[in-house]
């Protein structure tokens, strides 16, 4: 694992812009960085990477059942009691789950380390799918990479065979989400646009817009009934919205499933560290309060059971990263700092699409703690 440089494209912005990747530049500064790249070895991607990610996703996948099957971590994971029995029919009815990402430390030597699972309402997607295989292919025409040179990248390809399973029929499904966020516009139209590539009939409406009747069926803004409906807006928002007790109770199917609100926190560190104690692909961790904590060897991490983006995270003794999360509960992780490389620190998004490791992507910056300004930067498989 290297990371080297590389001239831009003079035209990567305009590209950008042609292809809705509106926030390929924020405030100015490159999101997108195409200056570097980062470059592993088959063998690092296939038994450093793939394999572990798909090894840490058969091990969450038995972790539903574990928490369904206990009431008491139900309730240390701040879900609903109103949403437990929706989310283990769901679980009994074996919905379908779309995608999600595991962020990993990784350095190319030692066994790769989970951070959290992303399982619900993950980002980035575009630019790991899309962007950088774009990036790769121009390079080579342009003869600035070398002919040979591959990712480890079929999420797209993935992702439109998934849609094509999900037996949804001549239903329309509908995608949703925060309308006026760039970033999640860009990840449901470009999710939108692969359930159109799977032969879906599709449509697309803000959360805000959805209605419902006066017997709790959901709907659009044409009052045509939601049957299907895929929402990038976590679900610890849906439930608490006025709205959300009507969830449990409706026929409207869900992608990603309730079931995935076991996986959607990052308590499940801790259940993953209780079923699997010792397991080289974890690090120790504990809920808040659990007084194993003070057996932990070094520096710890403090983070919010449903905190984002890096947000209100405490390492050590150092003062919290900013943000309005934390008053679900806590996990306390041991830290294991992200790899310096020149100064630069890449966490490795290890992408999952129904139940398959596909690809990653990479973000890096200075700092110990990822943000949601952190670069983007592209891969590539050489040697």
């Amino acid at each position: 694992m290297e990371r080297a440089r590389i001239a831009f494209r003079p035209d990567w912005q305009q590209q950008a812009a042609s292809v809705g990747f509106a926030h390929a530049i924020i405030d100015g500064k490159p999101y997108w960085d195409e200056t570097t790249y980062y470059r592993f070895t088959l063998d690092e991607i296939e038994r450093g990477l793939e394999a572990p990610t798909q090894t840490l996703l058969g091990m969450c996948y038995d972790a539903v059942n574990y928490i369904i099957a206990r009431p008491d971590l139900m309730r240390r994971l701040a879900i609903p009691e109103m949403a437990w029995d929706y989310i283990a029919k769901s679980w009994r009815r074996h919905d379908k789950d779309l995608y999600g990402r595991f962020d990993l430390r990784y350095d190319g030597t030692a066994p790769p380390k989970l951070y959290e699972f992303n399982a619900d309402t993950p980002t980035a997607l575009f630019e790991a799918a899309v962007f950088q295989w774009n990036w790769l292919e121009q390079n080579i025409e342009r003869g600035t990479m070398a002919n040979d040179a591959d990712q480890f990248n079929s999420i797209h390809e993935k992702l439109i065979a998934a849609f094509g399973k999900l037996g949804l029929g001549r239903r329309t499904l509908h995608l949703s989400g925060l309308g006026d966020d760039d970033e999640d516009r860009l990840t449901v139209e470009y999710l939108d646009d692969c359930a159109r590539q799977a032969g879906l009939a599709t449509r697309l409406i803000a959360i805000a817009d959805i209605g419902i009747t006066a017997d709790g069926r959901f709907t659009d803004l044409e009052d045509n009934i939601i049957t299907d409906l895929f929402k990038l807006y976590p679900w610890e928002w849906l439930l608490a919205e006025t709205f959300g007790a009507y969830l449990p109770g409706d026929t409207m199917r869900m992608i990603e499933p309730p079931w995935k609100m076991t996986l959607a926190n990052k308590g499940l560190l801790a259940v993953l560290w209780e079923m699997y104690p010792g397991h080289e692909l974890l690090l120790p961790a504990y809920f808040d309060g659990d007084p194993r904590i003070a057996e932990l060897r070094g520096a710890t991490v403090r983070k919010p059971l449903l905190g984002r983006e890096g947000r209100n995270i405490v390492i050590g003794n150092r003062p919290p990263t900013a943000g309005p999360y934390g008053e679900e509960g806590h996990v306390v992780q041991a830290l294991a700092e992200l790899p310096d490389f020149v100064g630069n620190r890449p966490v490795i998004g290890s992408w999952v699409v129904a139940g398959e490791a596909c690809g990653i992507g990479i973000r890096e910056e200075a700092a110990l703690v990822t943000s949601d300004t952190a670069r983007f930067v592209p891969h590539i498989i050489l040697g």
